[in-house]
């Protein structure tokens, strides 16, 4: 059977109607799904009886941690345990009535579980089958355990991101999951437009590691036209530390160089030979960015972006995540949504981009394990009887709230 239901989308919410099953667990598929219940889509999230991992990675509030309040707002919770066959058969109908599955097991999992695209797709057709893994559902590596840390150091992120003590670091943020999270959402998005025409679902295939290779852009094409390591892009941009914090200055052109060096009143950078051009002055980046670090080392972060800023240098504050939410234009353009989630508080984060209204304050906080798993299965057309004997024998759970 197709699933054929009247959606009715509006900018708001474009995908109010469509049904998406969840059941991702750390931050890359449950990302994806919250995505979509931004838009919309009526998201449940399928949880084992211990619950989803990421709500023990970090400090515990409650049944949560940040990670898992941020990226599982907007769904409802089942609690199913489907290592029990019973399991697996609610599994199935609820996918039967889904136009959306996302999961996120090692490959091949699904399928022996026997909730596999091709099982499931036989049933409906319709269906649009997310997986998400380290390394894809093929290839040498593709029962390898992945993480965002992996991902970051086998796309050659970690490789480019040298510090100033010239060790290569991981990103401080989980990039390589919310980055993959948004391939995702992005390749559900265009299956939806295709689906409409096409009338059949199919089967999406997104991992960490090649999402994050995909952030990196040109850097495979640098490496290969400047035959190994190239240099470092528009020197002397960087962070430098100033008497009472640090910024970030950014050059994009020759012109903006030589007006920094008079912002900086260091006319005599701009005339040495050596920083003549990018080229020039990445070969003599350290020499350089030296007699920066000093000169900036010298006045306030307010006076240099002052003086920056006057001579239209792109340069800014570096700030922490709790100095961005409190900023005085992140306040103005409404750029954090709050939401008060149930033995936590208030759960604050960037609101997601292109929201059209106020949409994303609307969405339900993130749910305890198993919170929702009676109104789920009641409107998937269970007995409320049955629902008391799933329940009874352990096949489903319901949260203690």
């Amino acid at each position: 059977m197709t699933v054929e239901r009247k959606m009715s989308p509006t900018h708001e919410a474009p995908y109010r109607g469509l049904r998406v099953l969840d059941f991702g667990q750390g931050i890359a598929s449950p990302y994806c799904a919250m995505l979509l219940g931004v838009y919309g889509a009526d998201v449940v999230k399928v949880e084992p009886p211990e619950g989803d991992w990421s709500r023990y990675l970090g400090t515990t509030y409650g049944s949560h941690t940040a990670l898992s309040a941020v990226y599982n707002r907007g769904k409802r919770s089942l609690c199913l345990d489907l290592k029990q066959a019973e399991g697996i058969v609610i599994a199935k109908r609820l996918a039967a009535e889904s136009d959306v599955l996302i999961e996120g097991f090692r490959p091949g999992v699904a399928a022996r579980l026997g909730i596999g695209y091709e099982e499931l797709s036989r049933d409906n057709p319709g269906l649009i089958y997310l997986s998400i893994s380290g390394f894809g559902q093929d290839g040498p590596y593709s029962k390898r355990p992945g993480s965002d840390s992996v991902a970051q150091a086998f796309s050659g992120l970690v490789s480019v991101n040298l510090g100033n003590d010239k060790v290569p670091h991981r990103v401080g943020h989980t990039i390589s999951d919310v980055a993959t999270g948004v391939y995702a959402f992005q390749a559900i998005a265009t299956a939806l437009f295709a689906r409409a025409t096409v009338g059949a679902g199919r089967w999406i295939d997104v991992n960490l590691a090649q999402s994050t290779a995909a952030l990196l852009g040109h850097k495979a094409a640098e490496y290969v036209l400047e035959g190994g390591t190239p240099r470092a892009l528009n020197v002397p941009a960087g962070s430098y530390q100033t008497s009472d914090g640090w910024i970030m200055v950014t050059l994009v052109n020759e012109a903006q160089y030589k007006r920094l060096c008079s912002a900086i009143e260091r006319g005599d950078l701009a005339s040495d030979p050596r920083y003549q051009d990018f080229a020039r002055r990445a070969d003599a980046a350290d020499v350089l960015m030296a007699q920066l670090r000093e000169v900036f080392l010298t006045e306030t972060s307010e006076t240099w972006l002052g003086r920056l800023h006057a001579a239209d240098i792109i340069a800014e504050h570096i700030l922490t995540p709790g100095d961005w939410l409190h900023n005085v234009h992140v306040e103005a353009t409404r750029g954090a949504v709050c939401q008060d989630t149930a033995g936590i508080g208030k759960i604050y984060t960037a609101r997601t981009p292109g929201i059209a209204g106020p949409s994303e304050d609307d969405l339900r906080p993130a749910p305890d394990i198993g919170a929702d798993s009676r109104n789920v299965l009641l409107d998937a057309g269970f007995a409320s009887d049955a629902i008391d004997g799933l329940i009874s024998a352990g096949i489903v759970r319901t949260c203690a709230c």
